[in-house]
């Protein structure tokens, strides 16, 4: 899928493993984004990780652990 600029969202299937558009989307509960392009669409799963090993950190520092 290119990236064309046309002012429209994209998102990260987690049910086809694609980038979809607000032309085909699957339903919210199978996708995550909206995103501004397809590249950061497609790189959402690896946000979501990076998101939740700070918080694991942070939860780990409020906790008073060592990580």
């Amino acid at each position: 899928m290119s990236d064309s600029g046309s002012g429209g969202h994209y998102y990260w299937c987690t049910r086809h493993h694609r980038v979809e558009t607000e032309v085909d989307v699957c339903a919210a509960r199978h996708v995550l984004g909206p995103y501004a392009s397809a590249a950061d669409a497609e790189n959402a799963l690896q946000q979501v990780q990076e998101r939740n090993d700070a918080w694991d950190a942070e939860d780990a520092r409020w906790a008073g652990e060592d990580r």
